[in-house]
């Protein structure tokens, strides 16, 4: 049956809203937009009538009002198949969806590699678009994140930046991850231990290199763009180059699937004769034959952990630091 007067279909107001609440048109507004100035009894009260009544805001007016878009920008720069062939990034972007969709807000996702989507997605990221940007795989000392704040977009990135600018972002311990694998196989008696390093110009492809010097020094280096294909191609390369091998770092679980992929082609046995271990302990790890051995991080966390910044930026709160990094742990299985 329709409320008393307020005919059947119709969308109910905010004065209805207000009236069955029993309280004022503007506490009902600052309910619905979020202001922490209202009581909680008057809070329960408008909550409960929005539930009775089926009340749903006007989005476009209380953007208006609040000046804002309540819409956030997820920008990866890597090309779509890189995107969807890699578990990393399906499992942040899932964690930062919830994230944003527990404070009501819209995701907008952009994968911008080439020349003309880059423009594009320059031009898009205005105030007058989206509230805030997190943006996701970034090479090289990329300009934009300046450009855009530059613009008062709030943004925070994944990973640390390479080169010396100061900005928001959070990370895993790339470095101390690195450092651990390279440990563990290092006090398993291997003694000719190389790596397949990731891309020189991203903060995890550089931090994991270093970390494996840290603990083999100058061992054997093959590169790799973080793929599989990649992952086989390097791997050819150092046995090749190195037959006496005994084991094998890949900065990335598919890279290190890779590698394995071409040890077993050459009959050679994992991890009796090279022992691998790889980065990231994403599913790949665990559906490698051998399973994998991987350094854990904290992926969905580490999702949590920019939308927890980014918010607080775009609402004027005091950071407690602008700089997080999360611990990674080895996670051991059977190819080392």
């Amino acid at each position: 049956m329709a409320e008393r007067g307020r005919s059947a279909g119709r969308a109910p107001t905010l004065d209805e809203v207000a009236h069955r609440a029993g309280v004022g048109r503007g506490t009902v507004s600052r309910v619905v937009n979020g202001s922490a100035q209202v009581s909680a009894q008057a809070r329960a009260a408008v909550e409960t009538a929005i539930a009775e009544l089926g009340y749903v805001p006007n989005q476009a007016a209380r953007a208006l009002v609040r000046q804002r878009t309540d819409s956030i920008a997820l920008v990866v720069f890597e090309s779509g198949e890189r995107f969807f062939a890699e578990p990393f990034f399906g499992r942040i972007v899932q964690s930062i969806s919830t994230g944003l969709v527990d404070r009501g807000l819209q995701m907008v996702l952009m994968i911008a590699q080439a020349p003309h989507e880059r423009r594009r997605l320059e031009g898009y990221l205005t105030r007058q678009h989206v509230d805030g940007a997190l943006l996701l795989s970034l090479h090289g000392t990329d300009p934009l994140p300046v450009q855009l704040e530059g613009r008062g977009v709030a943004t925070v990135r994944a990973g640390r930046p390479t080169g010396g600018d100061s900005c928001c972002f959070v990370d895993a311990d790339n470095r101390g991850g690195a450092r651990a694998a390279v440990g563990y196989l290092r006090a398993k008696g291997r003694t000719k231990i190389a790596t397949i390093a990731g891309p020189q110009d991203m903060a995890p492809g550089i931090a994991r290199l270093v970390g494996f010097h840290d603990e083999a020094g100058a061992g054997p280096v093959a590169y790799g763009d973080f793929s599989e294909e990649s992952g086989a191609a390097a791997m050819a390369k150092l046995l090749d180059r190195d037959p006496d091998l005994d084991a094998v770092f890949a900065a990335s679980d598919t890279m290190a699937a890779g590698a394995l992929r071409v040890l077993r082609e050459r009959g050679i046995r994992t991890p009796d004769q090279i022992a691998v271990v790889g980065f990231d302990d994403s599913v790949v790890a665990r559906h490698t034959d051998p399973p994998l051995t991987s350094v854990h991080q904290p992926i969905e966390e580490m999702g949590q952990e920019m939308v927890r910044l980014l918010l607080a930026k775009i609402d004027g709160e005091p950071l407690p630091a602008t700089e997080i990094v999360l611990d990674t742990q080895l996670v051991v299985r059977g190819s080392a």
